[in-house]
């Protein structure tokens, strides 16, 4: 039996078996998966000597087998460093160790450190120091001058025209000679103050050069040292074909992002195939409390990343009978959508859960796809805002480009209300009150967004709770934003509500739906100009 591999401790029969592989991207955990991870999280809380790092929080995996003998265990992983080391007993190993003592990468590594050292201490060095300011103040000083003689040359350009009214040929010879000697002056001054610049310029290039060698060995090196690691890393599916990381990548167009091949899932998967294990069902949970910018609650799954799973799972999950992607699988509306409002500039409709607003590279119908196909010949339709696919509601479409961007233009400046309700896991502290937490999109795994005061954008909520529930709460919230997943991060964020809305797949946890829907929206009409209030009850 291999030594990663931990029995439940008890039969399982094989009805309790998976019937397919769950799709790592949207899932519901299958009960085996919660069974091994409360059989890590037991073995993670006696480990009281990585208990700070655990508090900090983590992500890890477990992964459901078969062995050859038809025994059900499960695997386990983390994702990253755990206490400074990618190798404990209990978890498996990781795809390629890059901290192995002996190894080229650490011994790379320690070459780039030592770079980064020198060029640190180089770029603190006084003498370069000195010669930047130099070379500021040159820069300064010639801006300074040349701004004060072009407006004197311009003073006298203007005391000259001045004369030449009435002036006579004399007079006329000696402005012009003037106006020449005053143009020469100022190239000649210009010159001057180009040729200080240059001098303090070439003075700073010498000094720079070596630490621009040492910044050139560095990027070689690493680009060297990147390429050679990926080129270490080689990944299974599960019909026994390899392939280098950086050959999974180039497969959909992409350059591997730093840390790929890092996290749980891909380190389960090449565990299982190495050691002749069949792959049943796989989940990713958190432990300990959330960072800081993003929304992670404690014991809760979580999907694999998109920035740097999903190629590598593509690959890693062929040969497997997989579940498909639920977000990604067509659906047919056989349904009309319901109209709220309609009249000859604009249309409202009730926009159902699962739906998309707009056209997606998916081939799935949205709210404009079922506009068009129930209006054929009708004038083009333009989507003045947008919900989430999984949030149902009222969404506002103009049927010319005139409405549209008068529209628009009230969203941007704030002059449309919107009003939305729902039902989310936890206990709201406060009946009422505003959130101001601004937010960007997670690069390594969109769609997520991320809390971040530096480069986020401003993101403003206000909330209401409307009804209070054993451990929910009805909420009414009214976005003075409209930043993309505003609402469910700000509902999820510990520095929220830090209580996610029921259903939310991306910050809490699914169920039958996402749990929020637009029942509000007032807007001047963008021809008639009387304000239109429109309201869709909630359907929960």
């Amino acid at each position: 039996m291999s030594a990663c591999f931990h029995a439940f401790g008890r039969d399982v029969a094989p009805a309790e078996w998976p019937v397919r592989f769950n799709c790592p991207f949207c899932y519901e955990p299958h009960p085996l998966c919660r069974e091994a991870a409360r059989a890590v999280g037991d073995y993670l809380r006696g480990r009281t000597d990585w208990a700070d790092e655990l508090a900090r929080g983590k992500m890890f995996g477990v992964l459901v087998v078969r062995t050859a003998a038809d025994h059900v265990g499960f695997l386990a992983a983390f994702s990253g460093l755990l206490a400074g080391t990618n190798l404990h007993d209990f978890f498996v190993p990781p795809v390629y160790d890059l901290l192995r003592p002996d190894g080229y990468f650490r011994r790379e590594e320690q070459a780039i450190d030592a770079l980064n050292r020198r060029i640190a201490s180089g770029e603190a060095s006084p003498a370069l120091l000195s010669l930047r300011e130099d070379l500021a103040t040159a820069r300064g000083e010639a801006e300074a001058q040349l701004a004060a003689a072009r407006a004197q040359w311009q003073d006298g350009r203007r005391r000259r025209q001045a004369r030449r009214a009435g002036a006579g040929t004399d007079e006329l010879r000696r402005l012009e000679r003037e106006a020449q000697y005053a143009k020469a002056e100022l190239h000649r001054l210009r010159q001057r103050l180009r040729q200080r610049v240059d001098t303090a310029a070439a003075r700073l290039a010498e000094a720079e050069a070596p630490l621009q060698a040492l910044c050139a060995e560095r990027r070689r090196r690493s680009a060297a040292l990147q390429e050679r690691l990926f080129a270490s890393y080689r990944l299974l599916n599960a019909r026994g074909e390899e392939r280098t990381m950086a050959e999974v990548f180039r497969r959909v167009g992409r350059v591997p992002p730093g840390g790929s091949g890092e996290c749980a899932a891909p380190k389960l998967l090449q565990y299982a195939y190495r050691h002749g294990l069949q792959p049943l069902a796989m989940a990713e949970f958190w432990w300990g409390a959330s960072p800081q910018g993003e929304v992670r609650h404690h014991g809760r799954f979580y999907p694999s990343c998109k920035s740097k799973c999903e190629p590598i799972l593509g690959f890693m999950l062929e040969g497997l009978d997989v579940m498909p992607n639920p977000l990604e699988a067509a659906r047919r509306w056989t349904e009309p959508l319901r109209v709220v409002y309609e009249d000859e500039w604009l249309v409202a409709v009730d926009k159902p859960a699962g739906l998309l607003s707009v056209d997606g590279t998916s081939g799935q119908p949205s709210v404009l796809s079922l506009l068009r196909k129930a209006r054929p010949g009708a004038p083009v339709f333009f989507a003045v805002h947008r919900l989430d696919q999984d949030t149902s509601g009222l969404l506002l479409v103009a049927k010319e480009a005139g409405a549209y961007r008068r529209l628009q233009a009230q969203f941007a400046s704030r002059q449309v209300s919107k009003q939305y309700v729902a039902l989310v896991d936890g206990s709201v502290a406060a009946d009422a009150g505003r959130i101001a937490l601004p937010l960007r999109p997670d690069e390594a795994d969109r769609p997520r967004q991320l809390v971040d005061p530096v480069r986020g954008k401003p993101a403003l909520t206000d909330y209401r709770v409307a009804a209070r529930g054993d451990g929910w709460a009805r909420v009414c919230f009214q976005p003075l934003t409209g930043r993309t997943h505003q609402l469910r991060v700000h509902a999820a964020h510990a520095q929220g509500l830090n209580a996610p809305i029921r259903g939310d797949r991306l910050y809490g946890h699914p169920a039958d739906r996402l749990y929020l829907h637009a029942e509000a929206l007032s807007f001047d009409h963008p021809v008639t100009g009387r304000r239109v209030e429109l309201r869709s009850p909630a359907p929960f």
